[in-house]
Formats: structure tokens, sequence, C-alpha cells
């Protein structure tokens, strides 16, 4: 009997297995959790943290020969043109080390800090963001941070030194059927001896086509002597039985090397199992604590690149009498890519010298670096597109065509959108900061909604929540940001903090008053989640910001200029903030659900008439049923 290409959950088994990955625990402070408590703790982040000097020195050594590298070695009109990253680019970033960022000196890796990685990033990913994603994918979510993490010292001795230098590592999770829902995931792991037997499809294996070592996912069926569940393995990817049936191609990203992988009968060493049975989701979500960044890090770049672009041309070209920067149409859109290139830049840094420091917990800061980070991102790459007018749409090859600068704009748009997709989506994202922001309130009173739950254990969350409510919500009517010399350390920035102390406050009394309202459906509400969540990243890139420019200040580096950027972007995102308040109350969200339905119900079907689909034939989703492969291996590792 062939087995079933997915698994069918309930939707409890799919939120109990996500419950299950999650760290439980918080050990250390989180200044995100705080502000979504309601508690403005400045002190967690200011003053601003800093890199230890020899740290700064061997990143900064790194990043001049990696410019070095970018400006000579990459095409990236060729990159676009041919769809594919030359070989020999490849080859000269091993020989630079940059497969090894990440990667201990002792392993062979160049030890550099996230702080450092991320700058490398977005330097690469401003050269070509189909590299950006090539190196990203290897180190942030490929072998070598699980490994780091959770790896046996034997994993480490025998596959970083690999990744250092020669070995490309992909990251597989998602299957044709399976994305941010794990619980339904189908391929499986056969305990079989000392070696398991892997059998599945994986789709959108970002450098699957060239990767030698992958992080694969599977379920482990319970046994005896097997605890079972999603299990993480390092897998050759030359082990017969491997497929790569397709290289995908994309509207973005036209390089990267992503493709459809099957497994059949693949033997993998239980020695390369990473960590134990059943905590792969756990491994992979950990690893997405810092892995994250890398993504809002090469926004930070398409940023920055941005700014370049609109400054030049803004100045060259002329309408009406005077440069398309001085009329305020055209410099609101120059300000906001501006501005927020220093917020982002801000989240980012701080974010990573966190995480380098490992004394707080970021795992709901970088969460709410990427999702702010692609959503900005594409908002810079759109205005600017915007600004450049015809010739935004215009491709760079067809600019140089006809004797004008090749700037390609469209591309960066096209590059950038994938963000709000990979590495969970937006939507996803914000679910899931969601629910770590609620992660107290669920902590003292989840049992009180929790339809399983007995009467006795209801009758003691009760007690628990009275206790805790008692306590905390007195504390969220007055604070520092109702002072008017409260942060006056900052300045002209003072007034800023002042309403992000008292905006993290309403925020608290918002989630509140939600949970109470809606109680156990709370879950359901993911418009009031997802901006609940919106507002916080708003508040924590105003902190971030401000933070910053501080910092710039006393260091005296651009401090007059900093400050400036600072109060534009916290003007711009208080607009944003209030504006995100008053939809939590006001919005159109029960009737969007009355839509839907219709929509769904075919009660709309009259609209789609005076139109053709050119789409082609074939099933929404492709089989994955597990066998053999009917199809040739586009696999090549690159030497």
């Amino acid at each position: 009997m062939t087995a079933p290409s997915t698994r069918n959950v309930s939707e409890r088994e799919a939120r109990q297995v996500a419950e299950a990955a999650r760290e439980q625990d918080w050990r250390k402070p989180s200044f995100a959790k705080e502000l979504f408590l309601g508690r403005f703790r400045l002190d967690l982040i200011h003053p601003h943290p800093v890199p230890a000097a020899e740290d700064v020195e061997r990143g900064e050594e790194f990043l001049a020969k990696l410019r070095d590298f970018c400006e000579t070695e990459i095409d990236s009109a060729r990159i676009e043109r041919e769809a594919r990253i030359p070989d020999e680019t490849v080859n000269g970033l091993k020989e630079l080390g940059a497969l090894g960022m990440k990667i201990d000196t002792k392993y062979g890796g160049l030890g550099l800090t996230q702080v450092y990685y991320n700058k490398a990033l977005a330097l690469v990913g401003s050269a070509n963001p189909a590299i950006g994603a090539l190196l990203s994918a290897h180190q942030s979510i490929g072998v070598p941070q699980p490994l780091k993490i959770f790896g046996t010292q034997e994993q480490k001795d025998t596959f970083l030194p690999r990744c250092a230098r020669t070995d490309i590592s992909a990251f597989l999770l998602t299957e044709p059927d399976v994305g941010s829902d794990p619980a339904r995931l189908a391929t499986t792991a056969v305990p079989d001896g000392d070696s398991y037997v892997l059998d599945g499809v994986k789709l959108w294996t970002t450098n699957g086509v060239v990767a030698d070592l992958l992080v694969v996912m599977a379920r482990v069926p319970r046994s005896e002597g097997h605890k079972g569940g999603i299990t993480a393995f390092v897998v050759e990817a030359s082990s017969e039985g491997i497929t790569v049936e397709n290289r995908n191609a994309f509207m973005g990203l036209r390089g990267i090397e992503n493709g459809v992988t099957r497994f059949h009968q693949v033997r993998v060493p239980a020695s390369h199992r990473i960590g134990p049975e059943g905590a792969g989701l756990k491994i992979a979500l950990t690893t997405l604590n810092t892995g994250r960044l890398s993504l809002p890090a090469m926004c930070v770049g398409a940023g920055k690149w941005a700014l370049k672009i609109a400054r030049e041309w803004s100045a060259a070209r002329e309408q009406w009498g005077k440069p398309i920067a001085k009329h305020e149409a055209v410099g609101g859109k120059i300000s906001f890519i501006a501005a927020t290139t220093f917020a982002l830049e801000a989240v980012v840094d701080l974010s990573s010298q966190m995480a380098d420091e490992d004394r707080n917990d970021i795992r709901i800061e970088a969460a709410l670096a990427k999702l702010y980070g692609s959503e900005m991102g594409c908002l810079m790459a759109d205005e600017l597109v915007q600004i450049r007018g015809g010739r935004g749409f215009e491709t760079a090859a067809s600019l140089a065509a006809r004797g004008e600068r090749a700037v390609p704009a469209e591309q960066i748009l096209r590059d950038l959108r994938i963000n709000r997709i990979f590495e969970g989506s937006s939507e996803i994202m914000r679910l899931l900061i969601a629910r770590e922001a609620v992660d107290a309130h669920l902590a003292v009173a989840g049992d009180l909604v929790d339809a399983e739950k007995s009467l006795a254990d209801k009758g003691r969350a009760a007690a628990k929540a009275g206790s805790f409510y008692a306590r905390w919500l007195p504390k969220l009517v007055a604070g520092p940001g109702q002072l008017p010399k409260s942060y006056a350390e900052f300045g002209d920035l003072a007034t800023h903090l002042r309403y992000v102390e008292r905006a993290a406050r309403k925020l608290a009394r918002a989630t509140f008053y939600g949970m109470s309202r809606w109680q156990g459906r709370m879950e359901t509400k993911q418009g009031f989640l997802g901006r609940i969540v919106d507002i916080g990243a708003e508040l924590f890139a105003m902190s971030a910001a401000c933070v910053r420019a501080e910092q710039a200040r006393v260091d005296g580096a651009h401090g007059r200029e900093a400050h400036q950027l600072a109060d534009v972007f916290c003007r711009q995102a208080r607009i944003r903030t209030d504006e995100l308040f008053a939809r939590l109350w006001t919005n159109t969200d029960d009737v969007d659900r009355k839509v839907v339905s219709g929509v769904l119900g075919g009660a709309y079907t009259w609209l789609e008439d005076g139109v053709v689909d050119p789409s082609g034939d074939g099933p929404w989703i492709a089989d994955a049923t597990p066998g053999p492969s009917r199809r040739e291996n586009v696999h090549r590792p690159i030497r």
C-alpha cells in the first residue's frame, strides 16, 4: 500500500507540535518581551553594547577583503542574465573563507561575530542578493549553525572543517504540502540497526542543487527503544537514493540554486543524527533565533544601496526647473528611505551585538528584525522604483543597451520580495511573535481558557492569575513616559523615548483587554494579534534608532546627523503606530471573514467573469508520494 504524501492532523495536534518545539523558559532578560508586557527596560539596550576590539579588528580586516572581491570578482549582471552564480565566483568565496564566517577558527573558519557576519552579508548581498542567499542558507540555517549549538564533538570535528572551506550546505524542512505546519511532515526516517532510512520529498531547498551536505528534518516513527518525532540529520548530498529532481526558478534571486529533493531508501548513520529523536523542530527554531538576522541584514544593504541611487538620481534628474529631490512628493520618499535604513541598521546591529554577548534572550528581537526588515525592505525598494519612474521599471540590461547607467532597481524589488516569505512568512512571523508576547499571560491564565482542563485546574489558574494581574495591571497606569524630563540625556530624542514608554503600557493594556474579551478565541484573532506585533516592531525600531543615535553622538561619529535621522524615523514610526492602535478596535476583520466565506462558497464567482486564466494544467500541489525517482538528477556540486 502506498504511503500518503502528507499526514492528516487536527488543528490541536498541530498546535501541540509547535508548542512543544518552543523554548519554554526565559532564563535571560528580553527587552522585547518586557516591551510587550508594558515595561520599557531601556537599561537592557542602553548604553549601546559594543564589540570587543579584537572582534572589530578581525571583522574589519575580512570586510576589506570581501569588498575588494565584490568589486572585482562578482558580475551581478552576468548572474542575472545567466540565472546562475558562476562556479569560479563560488570557488573564490570559498578561498576567501566566506563559507566559514561563523565557524570557529579551530575548525578552519573565520570566527566572525554575529555583528560582522551580518555586515558581510549586507555587503555581499548588495553586490548580488543571490550570493547573500547562498552564504546565508549555508551558515544561518545550514549545517554549521545547528552543529555549533547541538552537535556532538565528533560531528563538529567531522563536518565543520568541510563547511568552513569546501562544502556547501542546505536546510531541508519544507515539503510540497507542508510549509509552516510541521505537524504534517511526511518525510520519514525509519530506524534500521545503526542507521536510519529516509524516504520523502523536500521542496524549496535553497542551495540544494549544489549542496554537499544537508540538514534534513524527518519524522521517526515511535517504536520500542525509539521516542520518535521530528528529528534532524546531517546527510551527505551524494548519498545513494537522493535525487535533485528540479532546479526551481523564481521572479527574483535568479542565481539561487533552489530545488526539489527526493529521498528514496537513503541510509543515514545514527551518528549523523543531530540531538535526540523528536528534537528536530526545537533545533530548527533555536537555530533561527539568530539565523533570522541574516535576512534583515541584507535588507539593510539594500536600503543603503537604494539611498545611494535615490540621492544620485534625484540630484541629476530635473523636472519643472529643479532636481526632483527638491519636489516634496519625491523628497518624502527619499526621507523615508534614509530614515528607515538608519533604523533598520540600528535594529540589526543591536540585536546582533546582544546575540554576541549572550546576556539577553533575543528570540523576539530577532523575529521582529526579520519581520520588520522584510516589510520595510520591500517598501524602500518600491519607493526607489517610483523615484526612478519609467527607468525604475526598465531592466538594467535595457538601460545599458540604450546608453544609460545600468541601475537594477526593478531587480532589487524582485529580489527582496521573497524575504516576506523566506524563513517564516510575515503572517506566520506575526503569530510566532504574538505567542511569545503573550507567554506571561498564558503561563498564569492559560488553563482558564483551556477546554480540556478540569475545574480544579481552572480554580488554581484563577487564583494564580488574580495574584499576577493584581500586581501587574496597576503598573500600566503611569510611568516615566508621562514625566517631561525623563530620558533627558537623549536630548531631542527624549520625547520619542517617552512616547515608546507610554505606548508600551498602552500596548500591554490592549493585549490584556483582547485576552479578556476573546479568551480562548484569542488565537483566532490574527488581525488583532498582527497589529499588536506590528506596534511592538515599531516601538523596538524606535528604541534601537534612538540608542544608536545617542551612541553616535557620544562617539563623535556623525552624531548630529544620526540624531536627525532617528528623529525623522521616530516621527514617521509614531504616525504608523498611532494608526495601528486605532485599527486594533476599528477595522473590517468581521466583515472580511464574511466575504471570505462567500468567496470560498462560490457566492462571487460572477465577479470573475470577463477574463481568461493563462495558468497551465496540473495539480495545485505536486504529488510527493515516497518512492524511487523517475527524473534526472540535476545535483551539481561545485569544485
